[in-house]
């Protein structure tokens, strides 16, 4: 069985960088940019990309919605 994938998208210039979703993941994903945006917040970004599973925690707890996560189809080789 193939392990589920995921990608998390941030728009950076919305996260104003409250730390919800990088405690929500539970495969520790996700953290704070050491950059700024323009408006002077290190925003949410994949830190561990290979880790993600796409199980939208870190868009549910959003307070922005600033946060999009997909799934990526695994192709079976039989």
């Amino acid at each position: 069985m193939a392990k589920a994938r995921g990608a998390v998208v941030v728009e950076n210039e919305v996260c104003k960088g409250c730390n919800l979703c990088v405690v929500a993941c539970p495969q520790d994903v996700l953290s704070l940019h050491k950059e700024v945006n323009s408006k002077g917040y290190h925003y949410s970004h994949m830190s561990n990309p290979e880790a993600c599973t796409g199980c939208t925690n870190c868009a549910a707890v959003c307070p922005d919605s600033c946060i999009t996560v997909y799934r990526l189809k695994s192709t079976v080789v039989a």
